[in-house]
């Protein structure tokens, strides 16, 4: 396989990562309809200016129709997700709703037409200047970057990876990855697309190792309040109200971390401590 189809078929695979990467984060808000807390709109409105200046350089450096497209579905389903935060979480109306997002998406467009069609008919010897490619790279970095720089602040506030869903940032991560080999193994090597998808795949893998630390760290607290020797040691009654705490704290816990990564995997382990817990008060 040559690089040039190998790039086309890991653009292709970026494209479609992206396509898709936001689909679970939109479910999640449809499905819990009253809790957006914790997803940044903020960081959706960055990202939809960023996919303006990635289009205009994806059209302008005439990277594959694959990359081309994925900058546009990244904008309309940022746009989408934002939409839904102020919708849900802020009790806007649907026609407001629908009304903002569609002029944003349209003010976007009309940008992207703007800075591409007078460098497509205009441009001299069949070349873009390269320090207008450069400043949309860097405007597509900057954005893409605050976006999720945006999470990282709330992650230091609250002390939680909460908001985000764990199959969306997966997702993300994995279309940084495919495009920015994507760009690597093309001929010559894109420097400037490289470091826009390399920037975002770094931010994405440090939210990943702080939602394992977080989760590890509730996982340890929960252990020690759920010991074999603490249920010995105290009596029936003082275990059942230890058990209505955990209980009211594992619901604090949830309700503060309803829409975090590993959400799923950590109301199990919260179920198995109550399992665990009731086992040992019925045999005191």
């Amino acid at each position: 396989m040559s690089t040039s189809i190998a790039s086309d078929v890991l653009g292709t695979l970026g494209a479609v990562f992206w396509s898709i990467q936001l689909l679970p984060q939109i479910w999640v808000n449809y499905r819990r309809p009253n809790h957006t807390e914790g997803l940044q709109p903020s960081m959706m409105l960055l990202w939809a200016g960023a996919a303006i200046s990635l289009g205009i350089y994806n059209i302008l450096s005439e990277k594959s129709i694959a990359l081309q497209v994925q900058a546009q579905i990244l904008a309309c389903l940022s746009l989408v997700t934002w939409g839904q935060v102020y919708y849900y979480g802020h009790n806007w109306s649907l026609a407001k709703t629908c009304a903002i997002t569609s002029l944003l998406a349209l003010f976007g467009a009309g940008l992207e037409l703007l800075g591409t069609v007078p460098f497509i008919y205009l441009k001299e010897d069949g070349k873009v200047p390269h320090g207008y490619l450069l400043a949309m790279a860097i405007l597509s970095a900057v954005g893409l970057g605050l976006g999720v720089l945006r999470h990282y602040y709330d992650i230091y506030e609250h002390r939680s990876v909460r908001g985000i869903s764990f199959i969306f940032v997966f997702l993300d991560a994995a279309g940084d990855l495919t495009s920015l080999l994507s760009v690597l193994i093309a001929n010559p090597v894109d420097v400037e697309g490289a470091a826009i998808y390399a920037v975002e795949l770094g931010l994405w893998i440090g939210i990943m190792l702080l939602g394992v630390i977080f989760n590890l760290r509730t996982w340890l607290n929960g252990r020690r309040i759920t010991t074999p020797q603490d249920a010995q040691v105290v009596p029936r009654q003082d275990a059942t109200d230890a058990e209505e705490t955990a209980a009211e704290n594992a619901s604090i816990v949830s309700s503060s971390r309803s829409t975090s990564v590993f959400h799923t995997v950590g109301l199990l382990r919260r179920a198995l401590q109550m399992l665990q817990l009731r086992r040992r008060t019925s045999t005191a």
